[in-house]
């Protein structure tokens, strides 16, 4: 492979207008949600919490769950 000038690379396109005007913007990130979950402060008794916080890792997605079936069958 021949050696070339550091300034130029052949394997790269020009960066001219008709180049750019291609270019779409990347996203990046999570796909957004199309019902994202939205975040609350409530304040519970201790004892509660201590009790769902020793049931594991997930204990806040199981009471999420939990409190949608609740509302779902119009118990709250």
């Amino acid at each position: 492979m021949a050696k070339s000038d550091p300034g130029t690379h052949d394997d790269n396109p020009p960066l001219d207008a008709a180049f750019m005007a291609g270019m779409t913007p990347s996203r990046r990130g999570r796909p957004r949600l199309a019902a994202p979950k939205v975040e609350v402060k409530i304040r519970l008794d201790a004892a509660t919490v201590e009790h769902l916080r020793g049931s594991g890792p997930g204990w806040q997605t199981r009471v999420n769950a939990l409190l949608g079936r609740l509302v779902k069958a119009g118990q709250i």
